[in-house]
């Protein structure tokens, strides 16, 4: 087996066995910021995997991150993954700057007291949290470089809740 493909399997592995311990996420309801839109995870839980992703106008690896950020919401909008920004304490003003500067094409959400943030575990931004299709937290990655990591997670998660073919009856 080629190298890449050991290291996929894994990687694999490991967030399937994370998947297995995981703990229940917590429940939220927030409105986007143009509050075009209200997000509860009541309504994505068995359907979508969920990513949040707390950060901040004022965070500078936040910023150099989004563009990535975008291209991981682009690639992964029609597979069943949500991405939210949840913006910790930080005012809607410097919020839609970070959002119109950064060219955000993924739904924000604002946490200013961090109230979500903190029934998260939230550990100062970035700070990214993959929720599987079962309302289980099976990653929780802080600093920077989350965003890197993330395909390897949905991937992995995507493939482990892909529906199994059915075999086809004979003529």
């Amino acid at each position: 087996m080629p190298r890449r493909a050991v290291v996929f399997a894994a990687l694999l592995l490991a967030v399937v066995t994370a998947v297995e311990a995981a703990p229940a996420a917590p429940g939220f309801r927030v409105k986007t910021l143009n509050a075009s839109r209200t997000i509860d995870s009541r309504d994505l839980i068995g359907k979508k995997v969920i990513v949040l992703r707390f950060q901040a106008s004022y965070c500078k690896a936040c910023a150099k991150e989004s563009a990535a950020l975008n291209r991981v919401a682009e690639r992964y909008r029609d597979r069943d993954v949500e991405i939210l920004a949840i913006h910790v304490q930080d005012t809607v003003a410097d919020t839609r700057n970070f959002v119109r500067a950064n060219k955000v094409s993924y739904p924000v959400a604002l946490d200013p007291r961090l109230t979500l943030g903190n029934r998260y575990g939230f550990k100062g931004t970035p700070y990214t949290v993959v929720i599987d299709r079962k309302g289980e937290m099976v990653a929780r990655l802080a600093g920077e470089g989350a965003v890197r990591r993330l395909p390897t997670i949905l991937d992995g998660l995507l493939a482990k809740d892909a529906p199994t073919p059915r075999a086809s009856a004979s003529p």
